[in-house]
This record gives structure tokens, sequence and C-alpha cells, in this order.
């Protein structure tokens, strides 16, 4: 790929030492090798004039459920249990691996489009989400979701999962990494989790799973086991392994206790949960507390877009709003946990920043809009003015992928007609 440099921009780091430069950022091959203001000695094989653009680190959306999005609009304005068993399980149980494949890909290039580089999927046909993260050049953390009915077929689905597993685990030049997934408490029977947990620690393995999302589901395990999910998953051992949970909504105080002691990473997923009025998560106590926070859409068909920065700016106002507290999750912690905290959220230590020796994982923020004027606070501008729409360029493991807003890596006009087509398929 040869040495690459981009002059005359601003670049918001995410390094909290240096947190906006305004300069130059060079990168050789997968790796940034330099940041600052003066012009780097040597050749370049490429010179990019950055004088309109805004660089920083690509978003890192860390739950989602990609083939989803031929699910978009199906079924609004429902409760989680309603909008789950009746609407949305009924016609998923209908994809075959080309409507994932199809539904994958039209959320790639959604999230490609407006500056993710790097998503979490939990979901069943992965295969084919892998393929299309491999061909799109995006980076994933990536699960075979299982649910644990029938019992009958837990074997075949934990076989399936845990091949899936170590087929595709460090592939994709190094951009594919992959977890073992629990779809939830409420899914999945005790015995079944415990044999998840018992394979990833076996894979040396993340998990990952949906937790505590609505009041219902916690009552539900009250009323199934005795215990709250968060004390019933740490009993089974879920949270003796590397642990990911999605929602994490409805928690007590020793409830987010646990999780701090064990080191658990939450997803907050804030615009799925308003939409299915789950509720908003305690996201400023688990920050007391001291648990890495990321950010997640959920699925297309539960949000209903992939804008990673839609999830920033509503982090970084709704827990102002219910805690009457102007300083809560301040612009800049918002934005961390779209970028730097999502990537340690995924065990990436190389993803997540603009800094030497990092991954050349970035994107380009079209600046010549009056919404970024005056030139004040980049960080505010990115949190509270920006949206996906006004991402230009993004780069991957040193790659272009996305220049002056068209995708290189992937056919949009072919991708949204085979979508059309599938979904009226799948809906006559």
């Amino acid at each position: 790929m040869g040495k690459k440099l981009i002059k005359n921009s601003i670049f918001v780091t995410m390094d909290d030492a240096h947190p906006i430069v305004s300069g130059c950022l060079a990168w050789d091959d997968d790796t940034i090798t330099y940041i600052g203001e003066r012009l780097p000695e040597g050749q370049f094989d490429e010179v990019i004039d950055g004088s309109h653009r805004l660089f920083m680190p690509g978003l890192v959306n860390t739950h989602g459920h990609a083939a989803m999005s031929l699910l978009r609009g199906y079924a609004d304005d429902l409760a989680l249990k309603v909008w789950l068993e009746e609407k949305m399980w009924p016609i998923e149980n209908k994809f075959t691996d080309e409507d994932v494949r199809i539904g994958a890909k039209l959320s790639i290039l959604e999230m490609l489009k407006s500056g993710t580089t790097c998503f979490v999927d939990m979901y069943d046909h992965m295969n084919e989400v892998a393929l299309a993260v491999e061909q799109s050049g995006i980076r994933a953390s990536l699960a075979r979701g299982m649910i644990g009915f029938p019992p009958e077929a837990q074997t075949a689905k934990l076989k399936e999962a845990t091949q899936f597993a170590k087929d595709w685990n460090g592939k994709a030049d190094g951009r594919i990494t992959t977890m073992m997934s629990p779809h939830s408490p409420y899914t999945c029977p005790p015995d079944f989790i415990r044999r998840i947990v018992e394979t990833a620690q076996t894979l040396n393995l993340p998990v990952h799973t949906h937790m505590s999302e609505t009041s219902e589901e916690v009552e539900r395990n009250v009323c199934d086991y005795g215990k709250r999910p968060v004390a019933h998953l740490r009993d089974l051992g879920m949270f003796d392994v590397p642990c990911l949970v999605a929602h994490a909504v409805h928690l007590t105080d020793e409830e987010i206790g646990i999780l701090a002691e064990h080191k658990v990473h939450v997803s907050h997923n804030p615009g799925s949960n308003l939409k299915l009025a789950s509720g908003v998560a305690r996201v400023m106590d688990m920050m007391r507390a001291g648990i890495l926070l990321s950010l997640g859409t959920d699925s297309a068909a539960s949000n209903n877009d992939l804008d990673m920065f839609g999830e920033i700016q509503l982090t970084a106002l709704i827990h102002k709003g219910v805690s009457g507290d102007p300083t809560a999750v301040k612009a800049y912690d918002a934005l961390k946990m779209g970028t730097i905290n999502g990537a340690r959220s995924l065990w990436l230590d190389r993803v997540g920043m603009l800094r030497a020796g990092m991954k050349a994982d970035f994107i380009g923020i079209d600046i010549d809009q009056p919404h970024f004027y005056p030139r004040t606070d980049f960080i505010s501008h990115l949190v509270y003015s920006a949206s996906g729409r006004d991402v230009a360029d993004v780069c991957i493991d040193g790659k272009w992928i996305v220049r002056n807003r068209e995708v290189l890596t992937m056919d949009e006009e072919k991708i949204m007609r085979e979508f059309a087509a599938c979904f009226a398929r799948l809906t006559k």
C-alpha cells in the first residue's frame, strides 16, 4: 500500500495527552507512523490535502444484528416482548444464507458511509456476515448468537458457533475477531450458558450477551431462577471470562458493583432502548464505578438507523436530561464511548485512537458546512452538530474504503437492488 500522508488538516485523536492536532498524519501499510504539527521527512506514495476535512478515529459499534436491516420499519412502536416474539422471530425464521448476506451487506454499506469502521454482530448464518466483512474491508467482532430452544438443538448450535469462532478468528488480515454469544439469560437455560462459557474458556475468547434490557426480563429471571440477571450470569461463570453485555438498563447499586468488580464491559444502546421503551441505563453511576462503557446501535429494526453519531449525541443529551445535571456525560466522554472505549470493549488495543503505532483506521469529516461554523470547539461540533452524513472518507487498515462519499469496495446500487427484491420475497 505504500506510505501516505495527510497534510494541512485537523485531527481529533482521542489521545488524552493531545486530543486535537493541527498538521499532518502519516501511515505506512496499516500503521500510523506520525501525527504532529510539522511535515515529516521522507517520500510518500500519496499526499492528500486535508484542508477541507477533519479526521478522527473510526467509530466502533459494539452491539448489533446486521441482517436485521431487512426488518427496518417492519414493526415499530411495540413492546420488546411483542416485537420479538410476534414480529421479529417469525420472519427471521425464514432467513436463508442469501437473506443474511444481503441484509448484512446493506448494513455494512450504511455503517461505512456513516463512519463506522468496526462493529459487533451477533446473529445466525454468520459465515455470510464474515464473508461480507472480508470483502468490504470493514473491521468486525462476530459471533453466532445462540438461543437455547428447542432444547434438542442446543448441541448443534454450540457446535456451529464453535466452528465459526475457530474458522474466522484472526481472518481477513486480522480484521475479524470472534466471540461466543448466548443470546440472553431469558432465552438460554443455565446449563446451556455454562456450556457456552466453558467453550469460550477453552478457545480463549470473550463472551457477548443481552442482559437486563427490560424490567420484565429482570422480573422473569427472578421468577424462573430466583435471581436477577447479573447474579445469575455471575454464578454461571459468565463473568469469569472477558465479557461484553449489551443494554444493562435495569441495574441496582449492588449489580453495578458486581459488573465493576468483574471488569464486565457494557454496550450502551440509547436509541434502541428509547424506541422500545426499555428505559435509560444508569450510565453516570456505571462511569463512577469504573465500568468501561461503549456504544451500540442494536439492529436497524429497533433503532432504526446505524448512525453512531446519533448514539453519541443521544448519550451526551439524555443523561443530562434524566439527571438534571448539564455536566453529565460531557461531549468528550461521549465521543470516547463511540471510539476508543468501543475498541477497548472489544479488546482491540491498536484501534480507536490516532497515534503512532496504532492501526490506520480513521474517517474524514467534511467540515466545509454551515453546522461546523464557527470553528470554536470541534469536539463539541462532532457530538452535538455532526451526523453520519458528514462522513466523506473512510480508511481501514491503511486502505481507503470510502473516498469523497463513494464506497470503493462495494457496489452500492447492486446491493440496494438485491435488498429490495429480498425484502419483497420475505414479506409477500
